[in-house]
């Protein structure tokens, strides 16, 4: 029996632009060195990758040996009409499906290929992850919601095979109803 040896991944940390069919957006890929998986940050309105507790999480998560894709879900035009009616911040399909198309293009990066992928979703962002694993089933292994709001992935919830954590801080309780209510949906 012939035993094939993995050569060790070496450190990556670079800017990207990853096209979607329907945009280019900007990113942050990190991987340490011998990455076991990437997690991709999957923000809602009024964040970005560079906000600082989105760069403190990656952090912590890089220095537990996990990869990291920071990027924008909107291109900077987008970004110009946040807020305005019809905006794309709140056009969930919209960012699932940006969300599908960047963890398909993960999926073709020579150093990210292999990795199992993880979302950690925040905000709408939740929603639109939650949404984007429907999509792709057993190719996203974990999704973390913090603050989400998953209730409004609602009709997909049940086609979602991925592990799922919502959390919710305690004096949150509209939030977590929401949360309690999307998971007895899930269930």
């Amino acid at each position: 029996m012939k035993t094939l040896c993995r050569l060790p991944q070496r450190a990556i940390q670079t800017s990207v632009t990853i096209t979607t069919d329907d945009a280019r957006l900007d990113g942050d890929l990190h991987l340490p060195q011998d990455s076991s998986g990437i997690v991709l940050f999957v923000y809602g309105s009024g964040s970005n990758r560079h906000s600082p507790r989105n760069q403190l999480v990656a952090r912590t998560l890089r220095e537990a040996g996990m990869g990291t894709l920071l990027f924008d879900l909107m291109t900077k035009e987008e970004e110009a009409e946040n807020g305005k009616a019809g905006a794309p911040t709140f056009n969930l399909d919209l960012l699932a499906k940006r969300v599908v198309g960047v963890t398909r293009w993960l999926e073709k990066h020579p150093a990210a290929s292999r990795l199992k992928v993880g979302y950690f979703g925040a905000r709408t962002g939740s929603a639109a992850a939650l949404m984007a694993a429907a999509e792709l089933g057993d190719r996203v292994s974990a999704i973390v919601s913090r603050g989400g709001r998953p209730d409004l992935a609602g009709p997909v919830l049940r086609r979602v095979r991925s592990s799922t954590l919502l959390i919710v801080g305690s004096c949150d309780c509209i939030v977590g109803a929401l949360n309690q209510d999307a998971f007895n949906l899930k269930a």
